[in-house]
């Protein structure tokens, strides 16, 4: 009897274990991870890097550390040795600054961890989707021109208070909160979009952008 008892616990824990994996695999492919276990928070990295000092008080722009993010596919991070062409006058005796300076003095790159993921057969362009979106824009309900217009839906994501009819000179690097959200106000930086199929197919339709198969899928 108790040989069957500790077998229906361990069966009991196996069977939770499945179910909790599962579902987390479930939110992770259907929507974006489900707020348990700190997922909705974004992930730790090496080195605290927090947005709003660089962004809002210091006024850098997205371009200036994701250099590649007009011109390629990847927008890329950004290298050690271009942290260290401020830090290297800047931040003395901060503990984030001092890790940044021993990975640095070590030769080694910044592990970070990734936040947002699409899957590896999936090619998704950061400079033709900064491209669509930058320059001077007229604010719509639905696009008609995809040259000239840009829809409320997208407007508001730069800025809040935008309204139709009204005329946008966008920035490239103000492009990037359309799908990655406020991150200059982000202390760590999350997923705030699910960036699953059907939220890209969607976007493209509304956008008037090609939506088969070997868009994305090449």
């Amino acid at each position: 009897m108790v040989g069957l008892g500790i077998l229906g616990v361990f069966g009991l824990g196996a069977s939770a274990a499945a179910v909790a994996v599962l579902v987390f695999f479930a939110a992770t492919w259907l929507d974006r991870p489900l707020p348990v276990f700190g997922f909705d928070e974004g992930p730790d990295q090496p080195i605290a890097f927090p947005h709003t000092v660089h962004v809002q008080d210091m006024g850098l722009d997205c371009t200036f550390c994701h250099r590649n993010v007009t011109k390629g596919e990847a927008a890329t991070i950004p290298a050690v040795n271009l942290c260290m062409s401020c830090h290297v006058a800047v931040g003395d005796d901060l503990p984030e600054v001092e890790k940044l300076k021993d990975i640095h003095d070590r030769g080694q790159p910044i592990d970070w961890v990734r936040v947002h993921r699409v899957p590896d057969h999936v090619q998704f362009v950061h400079e033709a989707h900064v491209r669509r979106f930058s320059g001077t824009k007229t604010v719509v309900e639905q696009i008609r021109n995809i040259e000239t217009e840009i829809r409320r839906v997208e407007a508001e994501k730069i800025d809040p208070n935008a309204r139709v009819g009204d005329t946008m000179q966008i920035e490239s690097s103000q492009t990037c909160s359309i799908c990655h959200g406020d991150v200059g106000s982000m202390t760590k930086v999350a997923q705030v979009r699910s960036l699953k199929m059907g939220d890209c197919v969607d976007c493209h339709r509304k956008n008037e952008a090609p939506a088969d198969c070997t868009t994305c899928h090449y």
